[in-house]
């Protein structure tokens, strides 16, 4: 039972709250009830992204988390059960990576410094390093997750089910094993995945060397004919320089035209020929310096050349050229020109460099045109590229044997493609060398250079169901849209097949076994296949005892299981690991353990209603939830998604320690509190959009939000308790209480309408504005300003009882609505205003999503209030330029009006408007009327685009518009203008720009609504009231300041130094004892212990601010 008293919180620390409250609903299992008590059947399916735990979480996590539990807060008030279970994305890269730095080692040391077995359970343990880190987060922001039965990625369950899932897609042979040119990261020692390549921040602005070859032209007669006996070199463009001592080919296009030219070569002065496409000759020479007939000389700032001769590509192709750098021989038909669809004239010469091991181009070509590549042999005689997976040249390019060929490490002093760009200098075969500044794809994780290199890998064939991918897509609804049409569908459109396996060590295991020539393979899809197909190897005798059921699926276990062929071969298994993006993109089966157990629970779950991450994860999880799902099910895997931006510092930079600019997550929570912080997140910008986070920005939601707010319960519960009000009284009719109680209740049912379709949008931002608004602009700064004195004065009146009821429903609504947003102060909020058990509940968490009452939305009601807001808002706004308290009376506001109607609805509101704005009347007059005239002027933006040269003549005749032109010219948005030469022209209405103009003894302003104009001289009668007051304010200021209570009586005395300050406010006695609570107000000629008080009236006609004044509590 209650204490029978409201808590009276004045301050509140939000930080201190939370932590009580999560203590609170760890006492009463308030999560595990929020479950339990929503219906078995009616479920919101919601998947939490895994995050890994090798590393602390950042601000940007708090973002995500918030968004989640948003919804996921708002579907169980809704009535769903939301089962929310956690998990951890245990396997991968960022693990490796940070264990080899932990241990000192580099990749090539596992399996030789260290077991793979050590390696692994290493790994096992870094991977959860910060485990309790992020749960203390998760649980500090009241992200409500279910961490105790989270799913594991590195988990026997777990693997068993994604070996499940692959060979599902491996009957329906959409796996395959190719040899191609894929991007490999010599700094993580593995290849990557185009989804991996596309990561946010994966392409870098570099500069690099780029250089243009000469190709020594081989001469035989095909070549004669065409180039004469000249000795003659195709030009071709890289920016790999690196890559030329494995040139195995030239392409050209065979209808793009190439011309023959006389010229110099700039580093050694030797007169050469040279061949490039007719377009591209502008790139390299200057049209000044071309020659027709006289003989050349050498200018290196001017280099001259003459245009010998021209023809097609196809003409070309078929000539031989001598090898660039031959440092590894090559077979014919190698160093041959060959044609090539992809050879475009927009970059380069027009002549493509090619390498079959190095670029995906290079590679088809060569296949196609049968060019053998430059390669050679490792310690198994194995055809190798010539630089190894290190990223380094082997021994075998003596030049520059064991050089990175890109900067894979900080090393200092000159580039590889520098070396190399000086040695083909020196020997004539280098025409051009620059830097060129472009992009260039990194590893995802190293942030290093990758390479695309020649890999032996297993591939899904994602591109067989490249259509349905597509199609799927448009079922699922985007947030942003323009993420699903845009950047996810783009990515979609221009799908390649999935990289699916990793040469590394830690992750799930390729369960395909195949013999040594690779004739026969076994794709195994869970351990009871494992199993039964060891059995068959032990009885073979290829393996010495079966394999027991507590086996880690991990390597090197698995890689010691050999397995037999149906003829009883022994087939091996395929050394690598699968793509961690697979494992995540697992999540809807694998964490139920499905097929093998929660097949109903899976039923359940699949597809997700909904899930968020950041904006980083469209390429990576997103889209491998969704081809995993349309591969093995054919349907989507989640059908409404809140993809969301990236989270900047103030500046709009990125957040990192190398920086200094990267927030601690836990300081901020600590500082202001995890309410404001997440309500700071979705209502400072929409959640999808990149957010500069500002720590001014979370002040500022403290004091106008949560301020606001607590101000307002602050308010109700002092004077509830005072008059012993309890919310348990019998409930007064809505139509019997006043206008403004009517239009406060009108108004929060429209509220609950509007959050709640916000929110069935999945829009935060828009809902949590509208809560904002409601609290700040209508219950707050309106509400209760105006209706303040019906809670002071007096005994429980009905009329008190309607206040008291309608603010008190306010905010027990608030308390629920805004639940979802701000979980910790609303529970507080819910608990306080509960205080007397009025509702049958332990948390506000537990309730129902308010239901809006469409009988007490009145949009009548909601309007005339807009009206008296929108003239208050005028008003104020003129006092506040005019330095006028409101405290000081004024006589008159004067509105314009266009239609009876509006005149009748802010005549029914008047008094509100003028008690609010502490104005005597308001008159009204028409828009014709010659109390306001309104001006004109040209919108030169606009007026000049579209009249042009008669530009100022529309502008002159616009300025002798007269005041029933203008009003013709409103009223119908358009009015025709004659202007020189008796042409007529429309005049559109967004071409001129209407104000009012100025009126005598008076200001004017206007907003979208209104216009009025508020006569700002003051006479002495309303001069005597404003000092009155100003008395008042000052004397309950200073009852504050002595610490009594709302109820104490005082007693006023002051001195009469100031006939007219004096005259003034004995005047108003009454009125300022009414308001002080005193019991009467006197002048004593002498006062002893008097205090000095000033009265800060905007006017010159006091002639004394001060006076000596007394206050005794009776």
């Amino acid at each position: 039972m209650g204490k029978g008293k409201f808590n009276e919180q004045a301050s509140v620390d939000y930080y201190k709250t939370s932590k009580e409250i999560i203590s609170y609903w760890d006492t009463n299992n308030i999560f595990e009830k929020s479950i339990k008590s929503r219906p078995k059947d009616k479920i919101f399916p919601f998947y939490e992204g895994p995050p890994s735990a090798n590393g602390m979480p950042g601000i940007h996590h708090v973002m995500a988390r918030t968004i989640k539990d948003i919804f996921c807060r708002y579907k169980t008030l809704k009535g769903y059960r939301v089962y929310r279970k956690g998990g951890w994305d245990t396997h991968g890269l960022p693990v490796e990576l940070q264990v080899e730095k932990n241990l000192g080692i580099t990749k090539d040391d596992i399996g030789d410094k260290i077991s793979v077995e050590k390696y692994n359970e290493e790994c096992k343990v870094a991977v959860m390093q910060f485990k309790e880190a992020w749960e203390d987060l998760t649980e500090s922001i009241g992200y409500w997750l279910d961490i105790d039965d989270a799913y594991v990625t590195f988990k026997n369950n777990y693997i068993e089910s994604v070996w499940w899932s692959l060979k599902e897609l491996y009957k329906k042979g959409l796996l395959y094993k190719g040899y191609t040119i894929q991007p490999f990261s010599p700094a993580a020692g593995t290849g990557l995945s185009s989804h991996e390549l596309n990561m946010p921040g994966a392409y870098k602005n570099i500069k690099d060397t780029s250089l243009t070859a000469q190709f020594k032209i081989q001469k035989n007669k095909k070549s004669q004919d065409i180039i004469g006996d000249n000795d003659c070199y195709f030009l071709a463009w890289t920016t790999t320089p690196w890559t030329l001592p494995a040139n195995n080919g030239l392409a050209v296009g065979e209808k793009i035209t190439y011309s023959l030219i006389e010229t110099f070569n700039k580093y050694t002065e030797k007169k050469i020929n040279v061949i490039i496409a007719e377009k591209c000759i502008e790139k390299f020479f200057d049209s000044n310096n071309l020659k027709i007939s006289e003989e050349l000389i050498f200018d290196k700032q001017n280099l001259p050349y003459k245009i010998l001769k021209s023809f097609q590509g196809k003409e070309i192709v078929g000539f031989d050229y001598d090898q660039l750098l031959p440092y590894i021989k090559a077979e014919k038909p190698a160093f041959t020109v060959v044609s090539g669809n992809f050879v475009t004239t927009e970059e380069g010469t027009g002549i493509v460099h090619i390498s079959l091991t190095f670029g995906s181009d290079d590679f088809h070509v060569s296949k196609k045109n049968n060019l053998p590549g430059i390669f050679v042999k490792n310690d198994k005689n194995e055809d190798v590229p010539i630089v190894d997976r290190s990223g380094k040249f082997v021994d075998e390019i003596i030049d520059f044997a064991g050089l990175q060929v890109k900067l894979f490490s900080d090393e200092e002093g000159l580039t590889t493609d520098e070396k190399i760009a000086i040695k083909l200098k020196q020997e004539n075969k280098a025409f051009e060398v620059k830097k060129y500044e472009h992009s260039y794809p990194h590893c995802w994780r190293t942030d290093k250079p990758i390479l695309y290199y020649p890999l032996e890998s297993w591939f899904i064939n994602s591109t067989k169901l490249k259509g349905e991918l597509i199609k799927k897509n448009k079922e699922i609804n985007w947030q942003p849209e323009s993420t699903g049409s845009g950047r996810f569908g783009n990515w979609l459109e221009n799908l390649v097949d999935w990289n699916l396996s990793r040469s590394r060590f830690w992750g799930t295991p390729l369960p395909i076994w195949r013999t040594k020539d690779g004739k026969d393979e076994v794709c195994i899809g869970s351990l009871a296949e494992l199993k039964e197909e060891v059995r068959k190897s032990v009885k073979l005798g290829l393996m010495e005892d079966n394999v027991s059921s507590n086996i880690d699926l991990h390597r090197p276990y698995v890689d010691d299981i050999i397995l037999s062929s149906k003829d009883g071969s022994p087939m091996y298994r395929e050394t690598d690991i699968i793509d961690v993006w697979y494992d995540s993109g697992s999540m809807p089966f694998a964490q139920y353990h499905y097929p093998f157990n929660n097949k109903d629970i899976f039923k359940k779950m699949f597809p997700a209603k909904f899930i968020a991450e950041g904006v980083d994860q469209t390429r990576g999880w997103f889209f491998t939830l969704h081809a995993i799902s349309i591969m093995l099910f054919g349907k989507v895997s989640f059908e409404n998604v809140i993809s969301n931006g990236l989270v900047l510092d103030k500046d709009g930079n990125k957040m990192s320690k190398r920086l200094g600019n990267a927030v601690d997550p836990f300081e901020v929570i600590k500082k202001y509190g995890p309410d404001a912080t997440r309500l700071y997140m979705v209502i400072n910008s929409n959640p999808w959009d990149n957010l500069k986070f500002d720590l001014d920005g979370i002040s500022e939601v403290l004091r106008k939000f949560f301020g606001t707010l607590n101000n307002t319960y602050s308010f109700f519960a002092l004077y509830a308790n005072i008059d012993g009000f309890t919310g348990r009284e019998d409930k007064i009719p809505y139509d019997e209480r006043t206008f403004e109680d009517r239009w406060i209740i009108s108004k929060l049912n429209s509220l609950i309408k509007h959050v709640g379709k916000r929110l069935d949008e999945y829009d935060p931002t828009k809902a949590s504005r509208e809560i904002n608004s409601f609290i700040n602009d209508d219950l707050s700064n309106w509400y209760i300003r105006l209706n303040r004195k019906r809670f002071w004065v007096g005994d429980l009146s009905e009329d008190k009882m309607m206040a008291y009821q309608t603010l008190f429903e306010c905010l027990y609504k608030l308390s629920i609505i805004s639940s979802p947003f701000i979980p910790f102060y609303s529970e507080r909020l819910f608990l306080n205003l509960n205080e007397f058990n009025i509702e049958d509940s332990e948390s506000v968490h537990l309730l129902e999503f308010p239901k809006s009452i469409d009988n007490l939305i009145s949009k009548s009601l909601e309007r005339k209030m807009l009206y008296a807001q929108n003239i208050s808002s005028l008003v104020h706004s003129i006092r506040k330029k005019e330095k006028i308290k409101v405290r000081q009376p004024l006589s008159k506001i004067l509105i314009p009006i266009s239609s009876d109607d509006i005149k009748l609805n802010i005549k029914s509101v008047e008094n509100i408007i003028l008690s609010e704005v502490n104005v005597k009347e308001i008159e009204y007059v028409t828009d014709t009327s010659d109390v306001f005239v309104k001006k004109i002027k040209p919108n030169y933006k606009i007026l000049g685009s579209i009249h042009g040269k008669n530009m100022n003549a529309v502008a002159n005749e616009i300025s002798k518009m007269n005041q029933e032109e203008i009003h013709s010219l409103e009223n119908n948005g358009i009015f025709e203008l004659s202007i020189e030469k008796a042409t007529k022209i429309d005049l559109l209405i967004d071409q001129v720009e209407i104000t009012f103009g100025e009126i005598d003894g008076k200001q004017v302003a206007s907003n979208d609504m209104f216009t009025i104009a508020l006569d700002i001289s003051i006479s002495d009668e309303l001069l005597s009231e404003g000092v009155s007051r100003e008395f008042i304010n000052k004397i309950q200021n200073e009852r504050k300041n002595m610490g009594l209570e709302v109820t104490d009586k005082i007693q006023i005395y002051i001195d009469g130094n100031s006939d007219q300050l004096t005259s003034f406010l004995m005047n108003h006695k009454e009125f300022i004892c009414n308001e002080t609570q005193s019991q009467f107000l006197d002048i004593k000629d002498s006062i002893g212990s008097s205090k000095n008080m000033e009265i800060n009236i905007s006017s010159d006609n006091l002639d004394a601010n001060k006076l000596n004044y007394e206050i005794i509590k009776v």
